[in-house]
């Protein structure tokens, strides 16, 4: 066969490919973001990207209801806005294979929180695969679906980001067309109203009990017999580390992390002088393990936060002699920036000299939180900014509300802010909302957006007016404004901010880094007129550096946008050359 490295991303879009699956529709969310891009590749496949995972889940359900194999994929984060459709789905089950992907993210890489996603697939009474590598990305994916169809259930399969993103060699094998199961009207089945879902619960537990005698004898869960004065139970991405710094302890992988093999478990302690359960976050296993009367370490020893690495499992176990070397000394940090040029960094220059509270949201706009902007002030939930601005106008009253403006992209207007947009006009509040549309959602990688007009292909696609979109949610009050054009971008936001009713302003400039986006105009530095003042520098652009007490263009980031020039108080920073 034919091998190739993969990513773990690449690899479940590919075993999803080969297991005959046909739709897949997901909301773009680091670390998950590239399966479904993936998926676009192939042309037997349905691809696309749903305005939120809730949306994407329902998609993908009623994929399944008719008949065919069926994937949606979101990050951690997501399972929290798709969980309405998946506890109930739990109930209906499924016709062809229905699998959904958690991408959980230990370390915060980029994501708001931690959350160990192992508990939704207790919670919601599915089973959970999780995969170590790339070639059992592809594996449990067809793992996953078979499954799905044996025990009539939708199927978690849950990825890490060092899973995702890594890379491992995969063996490619062919696409294996899977049949089209046909659709039998049956509201019994998919009518869950409380006489159906009644009895359908009593069928969810009798598919766990059934799914835990599987856990008992699937290949997705194996004993590694070594030296048995130490046993380790771990899975994921903390299995290679295992292997790699205690290669002589024996192992049970957990392939299949909920339900778990109960007697398996039972076994392998009993075969090993001394237990520990190895998991990054939570005590999901251990808690599980010691309610069954088995002694073992764990959370003792390892940490609730932040991953697991080689490093953590030799530091913890095997103290002073860990392998790896750690060099950070004398390493400058490098926190995250917006982009030279970026038309955010206008917006949020006009919001830090109004001195407003700046209500925040998901995307790359989070990053004016950070000096030298230092422009806003909460950060939550993907479309929480609006919500909470209403909130705080109702508690404190408008008066206070006139300082406050809740600020998100277009995506994550799109994703789940408009509703909160209509509830604020419905219950008559006075607060000031910003739409930063960019084209594109840009923080996972720009991917097409119902506002950019394209589709996950790039073909012509509708486009939303988010001005009118706003006018039909009820708002009287609404501009479209270029946040370069710095003076009425001002003037818009302090008129916006006296009227006392709900105001929605639409900053309307593409991302730069979208083609033909950048200005490429010549920026020149007039050293004559440079009093070394620094003002330029609390925009925070990277293209922008003081030498000598004199600021200097770095030509090789600096596109031209000229917010600078409009700071200089002087002069010493112009479009085009000095004379």
């Amino acid at each position: 066969m034919e091998k190739k490295l993969l990513t773990g991303n690449a690899a479940v879009a590919r075993g999803f490919w080969e297991a005959g699956g046909q739709v897949v529709s997901s909301y773009p969310g680091t670390p998950s973001t590239e399966i479904t891009e993936c998926a676009s590749e192939y042309p037997e496949l349905y691809a696309e990207w749903a305005p939120n995972e809730k949306v994407a889940v329902e998609v993908a359900i009623g994929a399944s209801i008719s008949g065919v194999r069926a994937l949606a994929a979101m990050k951690h984060v997501g399972v929290n806005v798709a969980a309405d459709p998946l506890f109930t789905v739990s109930y209906t089950g499924v016709n062809g294979g229905l699998v959904f992907i958690s991408a959980d993210d230990p370390g915060m890489f980029s994501s708001q929180n931690e959350q160990d996603n192992r508990h939704y697939a207790r919670a919601i009474k599915i089973p959970a695969v999780e995969p170590s590598d790339s070639a059992e990305c592809l594996a449990f994916t067809k793992a996953a679906l078979a499954i799905s169809e044996q025990f009539d259930t939708p199927v978690m399969l849950r990825l890490t980001t060092r899973v995702a993103h890594g890379q491992t060699m995969v063996e490619l094998g062919e696409r294996v067309e899977a049949e089209t199961k046909p659709y039998v009207k049956n509201p019994q089945k998919y009518v869950m109203a409380p006489a159906n879902a009644k009895p359908k619960h009593k069928v969810v537990e009798a598919r766990m009990r059934a799914l835990e005698e599987f856990a008992e004898t699937t290949e997705l869960n194996r004993v590694e017999m070594a030296d048995t004065k130490m046993g380790v139970i771990c899975s994921g991405a903390v299995y290679n580390y295992v292997k790699e710094i205690l290669p002589t302890a024996s192992v049970l992988k957990l392939g299949m992390p909920y339900p778990l093999p109960k007697q398996k478990i039972t076994d392998f302690a009993a075969a090993v002088d001394e237990l520990y359960v190895i998991e990054e976050l939570d005590p999901f296993y251990e808690t599980i393990i010691k309610s069954w009367g088995i002694e073992c370490h764990g959370k003792d020893i390892f940490a609730l936060e932040d991953e697991i690495l080689p490093e953590t499992i030799a530091e913890c176990l095997r103290p002073g002699e860990c392998p790896f070397a750690t060099q950070t000394a004398g390493i400058a940090g490098r926190p995250p920036v917006l982009c030279p040029g970026c038309p955010h960094r206008a917006t949020f220059r006009v919001l830090s000299r109004l001195k407003v509270t700046v209500l925040g949201d998901i995307g790359c706009y989070t990053l004016a939180f950070a000096p030298p902007l230092a422009a806003m002030d909460t950060t939550v939930c993907m479309g929480a900014s609006i919500g909470m601005a209403h909130g705080m106008e109702k508690a404190l009253g408008r008066e206070q509300s006139q300082k406050t403006v809740a600020v998100l992209g277009e995506s994550t207007f799109i994703h789940s802010g408009i509703s909160s947009l209509v509830n604020a006009v419905y219950n008559g509040s006075a607060i000031t909302v910003m739409i930063l549309d960019n084209s594109i959602t840009a923080m996972t990688g720009h991917q097409p957006n119902a506002g950019s007009g394209k589709d996950i292909h790039q073909q012509p696609a509708p486009e939303l007016d988010f001005a009118e979109l706003a006018k039909a949610c009820g708002v009287k009050h609404v501009w479209k404004v270029d946040p370069f054009d710095q003076d009425k971008l001002t003037a818009v936001v302090k008129e916006a901010l006296e009227i006392p009713e709900v105001c929605v302003i639409v900053a309307e400039r593409p991302c730069v880094l979208l083609p033909g986006a950048a200005q490429n105009r010549e920026m020149t530095v007039v050293a004559e007129n440079c009093i070394g003042c620094k003002a330029c520098l609390r925009i925070g652009c990277p293209a922008l550096a003081v030498r000598d007490g004199l600021v200097e263009i770095n030509d090789t980031q600096c596109n031209g946008c000229g917010l600078c020039a409009d700071v200089c108080p002087r002069g010493a920073l112009r479009k085009g050359d000095a004379k």
